[in-house]
């Protein structure tokens, strides 16, 4: 989502100053061409819990944002948040602290219950009032009060400045729920759920740790907003692994593929396409996911800052993309990837390309006695173990580290295993929130960030992000973030690796996959058909 270097995600937040509605219309006002039979996505983003007060991974949000409202949302190639819920949202105050927005008249939720301005209200104060350690509550921190005007407007006090309010409101930490439906201080169970976005939730089969394995989905009648859908069903399958994903698109018993093909199998497929071997289409596009090694900095070995400069000093970016990525993939030197004002190569500007003399040298001026014994943890990865593997091979080189790898297959034993601190490192990929620089520094670096590697630097969490917060004008921050981004390659509490390429592989008879690749990783269900027989 950020590999265009003509699609910069430059986020304008004083654009959305009384930002009108274009229209609005019936769910099943454009579904064309085969339409009644059910289109199917599979993904290897899975997940356990789809509540947004808890939900915030890639799985989850990928339903969520296709089944739930929010104020405002992305509409396709566009890096401006605009309105959904609402019908218009503005900044009412020259410092970025009040933030009002009238909604749309006549908004349901799927059970026909009224969506108001209370609803608003509810769901953000529900979700800070969860607080899940691995929830969304941390996007929201800002708000310091909400309040229903009416029933049709909205104010936000926040405690600071916070130009990228509406950015987050914009996505699944701002999903709407029907204050009759949802708990206050629990998540809701995932069969549970009723939004008012362009879909419902018809049901969902679970796997044995009651995380969904396949949710079947249905245009929403209550529905208000711009979206037209070009289907009458949609199924959304979670796959553990790739090769599973891979050989269900191959039997037909999925339409498309998300980015979680394992990279080589993805280069093939696009290779026998342009050959003509293979009724399966490639879409290849921008992507707004990255990749990072991530220490713990707790722990007394990945503690000290000798050991992370020497490990960034022996990353080989570019073996790693075209050896075990296939070339799927870009190597990241920086924090905020290619493609989103702020970006720079803070990384390859202090440590440049691997260099053995060089890491040796950190080692000896710090007295770190060598092999350094590490162990590097990880749960999932596109390309399974040979991202590991090859990490542990670059690091091992010239005998200054010895590596030991673990496996934890289990995704929620895993965020557990990072927040308790039980890991020395381990390679984790981040979703964007919002294609703003923001997210790839207030989230993952302040007070320890979202994968508690526990490191924070005042300079940062103290000043430079609460500058950068006042700038309505984004692009205008973007020497503070040049800043961040050398205090953070300096200390190295997390290595960036990549940044993915999208790979969107889907049969030869759907169609619009091409309309909801973008640097939003917004994937809109709508947008997908299926092409009539003999066309």
């Amino acid at each position: 989502m950020k590999t265009s270097a003509e699609r910069l995600a430059v986020l304008g937040c004083a654009g959305i100053v009384a930002v009108a509605v274009a229209g609005c219309g019936s769910v099943t006002d454009a579904v064309k061409g085969d339409g009644d039979k059910a289109i199917t996505l599979g993904t290897t983003s899975v997940t356990n819990a789809l509540d947004p007060a808890v939900a915030y991974d890639a799985g989850s949000w990928l339903l969520l944002r296709n089944t739930f409202q929010s104020l405002l949302s992305y509409p396709a190639a566009s890096s401006a948040p605009t309105p959904d819920a609402a019908q218009s949202c503005e900044f009412t105050s020259g410092d970025a602290t009040r933030y009002h927005c009238t909604l749309r008249t006549g908004l349901k939720f799927s059970n026909g219950h009224a969506l108001t301005a209370a609803d608003v209200v509810y769901s953000i104060q529900r979700t800070l009032k969860i607080n899940d350690p691995n929830g969304p509550a941390g996007l929201l921190s800002s708000i310091k009060t909400v309040e229903a005007v009416n029933d049709t407007e909205v104010l936000f006090h926040l405690a600071q400045p916070d130009a990228t309010l509406p950015a987050k409101l914009a996505g699944p930490a701002g999903a709407i729920v029907d204050q009759e439906v949802f708990p206050l201080d629990k998540a809701l169970a995932n069969d549970k759920l009723v939004g008012s976005g362009p879909y419902k939730i018809d049901s969902i089969e679970a796997t044995p740790k009651n995380g969904p394995a396949k949710v079947m989905l249905s245009p929403n009648d209550k529905y208000i907003g711009d979206a037209r859908l070009r289907n009458k069903k949609f199924v959304v399958r979670y796959f553990d692994k790739p090769t599973d994903l891979k050989a269900a698109l191959d039997s037909g018993e999925v339409d498309l593929a998300d980015n979680s093909l394992e990279p080589n199998t993805a280069a093939q497929v696009l290779s026998d396409q342009q050959g003509g071997k293979t009724d399966l289409h490639v879409v290849e596009g921008d992507s707004n996911d990255t990749r990072y090694l991530v220490f713990n900095t707790k722990d007394a070995t990945a503690g000290n800052v000798a050991v992370r400069q020497a490990a960034a000093q022996l990353i080989d970016r570019k073996a790693l993309a075209r050896d075990v990525f296939a070339r799927t993939v870009q190597p990241l030197y920086s924090m905020v990837p290619a493609g989103v004002t702020g970006h720079n190569t803070a990384f390859f500007d202090r440590y440049g390309d691997q260099d053995t003399a060089k890491a040796k040298a950190i080692l000896t001026a710090a007295k770190v006695p060598t092999p350094v014994k590490l162990s590097l943890t990880w749960s999932r990865s596109r390309a399974e173990g040979a991202e590991s593997e090859a990490l542990k091979k670059q690091l091992e080189a010239g005998g200054l580290f010895q590596v030991t790898i673990q496996h934890e297959p289990d995704w929620d034993a895993f965020k557990k295993g990072w927040t308790e601190g039980k890991y020395q490192m381990y390679t984790i990929g981040w979703f964007a929130d919002y294609p703003d620089p923001d997210n790839y520094v207030a989230p993952l670096i302040v007070d320890g960030g979202a994968y508690h590697h526990g490191w924070d630097d005042p300079r940062i969490s103290q000043k430079l992000v609460p500058d950068t917060l006042k700038q309505t004008d984004r692009a205008a921050a973007t020497a503070v973030y040049g800043q961040v981004q050398s205090i953070v390659a300096e200390n190295a509490p997390l290595i960036p690796l990549f940044q993915n390429k999208a790979f969107f592989t889907s049969r030869s008879d759907i169609t619009g996959v091409e309309s909801t690749v973008d640097t939003t990783g917004f994937f809109r269900f709508w947008e997908i058909g299926r092409a009539a027989k003999g066309k």
